[in-house]
């Protein structure tokens, strides 16, 4: 073919694109510091739990969603250890959002009735409950007991009931007073890719997040005509807190080009990118999305195994 360079056809070496790769992350993740305000929640209130990480999903959420404009954002983690420095990055990047951190288990179903009964005392409004908590296991069938098992289910599908039941009330609640005259509201929970096909996380993980894949789509039924959407995010490869062991693994034997090479993007993710995500259903911008599993994988959920070179 006249004038077709196959060598450009090809694409960058490994370790080019490996360093592309790098350059390409640490650009996602300084968004906020290169971007200006936004409105896209203006107004809103908003629960997010499991914000606890460092390097986790719902820090980066909430972190946007402040730089969104998001009114008061109620932070939720089991672990307190790290809640004071969330709340001090929230209000002195954005001085005019409210941060209110609550320790605590989010499959506890008093602490989430109390959040939601806490945001319809304080602004009169709950706008978005963002249900990130869970943990992964790493224990194969034989290891995995009845008793880790249902701990698992607890703590990443009760919880996400939970976020469901108490949060659509508090969201069919109007306020007219403080801006709110009709029902709606926008549940967005954490699943993963782990929840849509198999080999991608242990059998009690994967159960737990299919489970809340399938009460995305059953709670939209029990709630129609309430203008509250609910939907899942299904993130792939995330180089979170709660993926580190995997990326250590992996940089220690010098394999860090091929983490997440078994997508089409060819890498992994950053929490950046799910916040990203649960901005688009948080906002009015997602207001026909309602009852979907919405996969954020690099791509890796779109296909059956492939040979690499081969489509077919």
């Amino acid at each position: 073919m006249s004038g077709y360079d196959q060598t450009k056809a090809k694409g960058p070496g490994p370790q080019e694109f490996y360093e592309n790769t790098k350059a390409r992350i640490q650009k996602i993740q300084s968004h906020l510091a290169n971007s200006p305000r936004g409105t896209r929640l203006k107004g809103k209130v908003c629960i997010i739990t499991g914000v606890g990480s460092l390097k986790g999903i719902g820090r980066a959420s909430a972190l946007l969603f402040a730089h969104e404009g998001a009114k008061h954002l109620y932070l939720v983690d089991f672990d307190s250890t790290n809640l004071p420095d969330l709340k001090a990055t929230v209000e002195r990047l954005y001085p005019d959002i409210k941060a209110t951190t609550i320790q605590g288990d989010a499959a506890d179903e008093e602490l989430i009735s109390g959040a939601c009964e806490r945001a319809l005392k304080e602004e009169g409004r709950l706008d978005v409950f963002f249900a990130n908590a869970g943990i992964a296991t790493r224990n194969p069938l034989e290891g995995t007991t009845s008793e880790s098992f249902m701990n698992v289910m607890r703590i990443n599908s009760l919880s996400c009931f939970l976020a469901i039941k108490y949060g659509s009330a508090a969201m069919k609640s109007t306020n007219a007073s403080r801006g709110k005259t009709i029902s709606g509201g926008s549940i967005i929970m954490t699943a993963s890719v782990a929840g849509l096909r198999s080999g991608a996380g242990t059998i009690d993980y994967s159960a737990s997040k299919a489970a809340v894949n399938s009460m995305a789509k059953t709670a939209t039924y029990q709630l129609q005509k309430t203008g509250i959407r609910v939907n899942s995010i299904c993130p792939g490869l995330i180089e979170t807190g709660m993926t580190t062991d995997t990326f250590d693994y992996a940089r220690k034997r010098g394999a860090d080009a091929k983490i997440g090479q078994l997508n089409p993007l060819g890498r992994f993710g950053v929490p950046e990118e799910i916040a990203q995500a649960a901005l688009f259903l948080a906002s009015d911008d997602s207001s026909y999305v309602n009852g979907q599993n919405i996969a954020v994988d690099g791509g890796l959920s779109s296909s059956h195994p492939v040979i690499p070179g081969r489509w077919a």
